[in-house]
């Protein structure tokens, strides 16, 4: 069996982990394997089969591996020996959990500890004695936003937690560690050591926002991760520096295979000084399958080399196919070979500058255009000023910063300190014209939304087209496929259908009500130090649908309701605001108030003009209403206010929905109130673990016996019900549209504090 057909089992087996809703059981597993195994051995005809079976199992032992600590130490109080892999140098610490109650690990679990400093500086390399309470991980899942969850898992992750006591066993940080720290202290005089530091070995947790977000707008962020552009660079270097030595030696010390060992060895160093962080890592496990092609002496097609790298990246590690970056490599990867193989340079008769200008435009415009699929999907977005931006970022980087950080990074070793200073100005000296060049261009960065997604293909299916001739012998086809990539643009929603959708913000609220590609907002999400869930969830998931918000609706003052209220009203000044608050600019929330917006009735029935409650008792309920179904939005209100609103306006607060009040409290959801909105469904928004343990087993129980259907952003993620003239539906995300093994709720189903 060939080498590149053993690649393509092992890529077809693995990739199942992406869509599989749960994985099987230890048992079915074993079986499958056992049959598999019987037809490699016994049935020749059915070996690729069997082989793609046994690489099946292969992925599926990888992920049950992974998620047994979640399910196993969830929730639990334990003594553990902590590795530290990584850190923020604050706190948030990254490691291995080497020892549990005195027993060893193996393998170690990785985890995640958050909120609190270690007694002493922490850094890579030591080893720590902690209390710890671990828990599952779980993180936020709302349709065409990052999934935290699944990139904990593609690292190996599946712990998070917090720890009561530690201290130090082995304070001796890593060698790794010790080196960044002493380079990080020769660049401090520098203006852009950031910079710098994120380029020569990959720490870029101290690079401003403003560069990162400069870097994203021109579509140059590519450069900051150390991945094979980096150390493909660095390994030529190592091979040209050999090549040049062999040219002085006589032949017969000659080998060929000598530049190409001694490169892997220098791109292998540099990739350990960059920490081996994934991208990198996967780039040396791609690097070695490559020299081990080049040695066998055979010849390799490229798309058999591609094959082969991302077979052995996946066989090394199959929850790497869970990584984003994997995915932007390989395509990247792939990209270049097909450009180049259906695309291929001109020829033509210049001197050397001009042909390596053109060459550069060549390569640039084809990663431009065919990258776009994939750079639509995941970052929602391109930059228009990426194609003069990368034109001139990558010459610089490549072959002037990165030379002259790696001469910086040897002299930092060897000295002397002089020459050492004179490479830092310069490398200093060059990122100031390469960021004052970036700052010059227009702003470029586009949003694209969901409905770009079939167009953005078109470059790839117009160039295969063009080189087939299909423009002429398949002009109906052509059309017919051009209609339905398109039709998602010219599509108009039914003029009827409207919809609710309760945002997964974690511990807060945020509901988006849609209709006819405009918004509503009823409260923004939280806020903490350096950002809030509109910058990075409510405004970014408003773009990719599509949705135009004209209002946000404020039910109360506390900043898990309000935390994106500033950042939301930046983007959109024009945006008009209710709220029960008396501020400035602010319309008035109170019962008596109504209003209509796009064909729906909203009719708030609480608090009462000129009350004197705080807090929770003063959010703005409203019911929404499109004359046959209705949702009653309540806020925070508690039992007090509940009684008081039934008091007084009782016969408007029936509904078809209900968002329970306070997060699912017990101080909320009286019985009375569920009885007069005779609702037949409930939505609640919540944390998974959140200090005071919501939602509150009572208050769910209460609900089920008045016939409520039950939904909660932990286990069910984004929420949405839509509205039509035929009734409503409601669609959760977790458990119904992209229903995976990896967005399970992991560990204790009780585990929620």
């Amino acid at each position: 069996m060939r080498l590149p057909t053993i690649a393509i089992s092992a890529i077809i087996g693995i990739f199942p982990l992406l869509w599989l809703p749960e994985l099987p059981s230890v048992a079915v597993t074993g079986t499958i394997t056992l049959m598999a195994i019987a037809l490699v051995i016994i049935a020749r005809r059915f070996r690729t089969v069997g082989l793609t079976a046994l690489f099946f199992c292969w992925g599926v032992f990888s992920a049950q591996k992974i998620i047994f600590p979640a399910n196993t130490l969830s929730g639990k109080l334990m003594q553990a020996e902590v590795a530290i892999t990584a850190t923020d140098g604050e706190t948030s610490y990254y490691g291995k959990l080497l020892r549990i109650n005195g027993q060893r690990q193996l393998p170690a679990p990785g985890i995640a500890l958050y909120g609190q400093a270690l007694p002493e500086k922490g850094c890579a390399g030591q080893i720590w004695q902690m209390t710890i309470k671990a828990r599952a991980v779980h993180g936020l899942l709302n349709e065409g936003m990052f999934d935290s969850q699944r990139h904990a898992l593609s690292l190996h992750r599946p712990l998070t937690g917090r720890f009561a006591q530690a201290h130090i066993v082995d304070g001796q940080c890593s060698l790794r560690s010790r080196f960044v720290s002493s380079l990080a202290k020769a660049l401090e005089p520098y203006a852009w050591q950031q910079v710098m530091l994120a380029l020569a070995v990959g720490e870029r947790a101290d690079v401003p926002a403003e560069i990162k977000r400069l870097l994203q707008q021109t579509g140059t962020s590519h450069l900051m991760a150390i991945s094979g552009l980096h150390i493909s660079l660095v390994a030529m270097l190592g091979w040209a520096i050999i090549r040049g030595i062999q040219r002085v030696l006589p032949c017969r010390w000659i080998d060929w295979r000598m530049p190409l060992c001694v490169s892997f060895i220098v791109a292998l160093i540099y990739a350990w000084l960059s920490g081996l962080q994934p991208p990198a890592l996967r780039t040396i496990i791609a690097a070695g399958v490559w020299l081990l092609l080049r040695l066998s002496g055979r010849r390799w097609t490229p798309w058999e080399v591609w094959g082969c790298c991302i077979a052995a990246i996946l066989v090394l590690d199959p929850l790497a196919l869970l990584a984003q970056s994997l995915w932007l490599s390989a395509f990247a990867v792939a990209t270049l070979i097909f450009w180049y193989q259906w695309m291929p340079p001109l020829r033509l008769q210049c001197n050397v500058i001009v042909k390596a200008l053109i060459s550069l435009v060549h390569l640039q415009l084809g990663l431009m255009l065919l990258l776009l699929p994939l750079q639509v999907n995941v970052f929602h977005g391109m930059a228009w000023t990426s194609l003069p931006a990368n034109l001139v970022a990558v010459p610089l980087v490549t072959l002037g910063e990165i030379p002259l950080l790696l001469a910086g990074i040897v002299l930092h070793f060897t000295g002397p300190a002089i020459m050492e200073n004179y490479i830092w100005l310069l490398a200093d000296r060059l990122l100031e014209g390469l960021f004052w060049f970036l700052r010059v261009l227009p702003q470029g960065w586009q949003d694209i939304d969901y409905r770009w997604q079939g167009i953005v293909v078109m470059p790839w299916l117009a160039i295969i087209l063009w080189r087939l001739n299909g423009w002429t012998r398949w002009p109906a086809s052509i059309l017919t496929c051009g209609t339905l990539l398109t039709f998602p643009l010219w599509r108009q929603p039914p003029l009827q259908v409207w919809s609710v959708t309760m945002l997964d913000v974690g511990q807060g609220l945020s509901i988006v009500i849609a209709r006819n590609g405009k918004a509503l907002l009823y409260d923004t999400g939280l806020a903490w130090p350096g950002g809030d869930s509109a910058q990075q969830l409510i405004i970014p998931w408003l773009r990719w649908h599509h949705l135009q918000p004209e209002g946000i609706v404020l039910s109360h003052e506390h900043l898990d309701h309000r935390g994106g209220l500033e950042t939301l009203l930046k983007t959109w000044p024009a945006l008009w605001v209710r709220s029960p608050l008396h501020r400035e600019g602010h319309l008035p929330c109170f019962r008596g108030e109504s209003w209509r917006w796009e064909g729906l009735t909203f009719r708030a029935v609480w608090p009462l003009p000129g009350t004197e409650e705080k807090g929770n008792n003063r959010s703005c309920v409203v019911r929404v209403d499109d004359g046959r179904h209705s949702v009653l939005l309540t806020g925070d209100i508690e039992i007090s206010a509940e009684m008081s609103m039934l008091s007084h306006y009782w016969q408007h607060l029936a509904s078809t929905l209900v968002q329970v009040p306070h997060h699912g409290s017990s101080t909320s959801s009286s019985l009375a109130l569920l009885q007069r909105i005779d609702g037949q469904a409930a939505l609640g928004s919540m944390a998974r673990y959140n200090a005071w343990h919501f939602p509150s087993p009572k208050v769910k129980t209460r609900y089920s016996q008045q016939h409520y259907r039950w939904f909660e952003t932990p286990h069910q993620g984004q929420i949405t019900v839509n509205f039509s003239a035929e009734g409503w539906q409601i669609h959760s995300l977790r458990d119904q549209i992209y229903p995976r093994w990896y967005h399970q709720w992991f560990g204790d189903a009780g585990d929620n504090g």
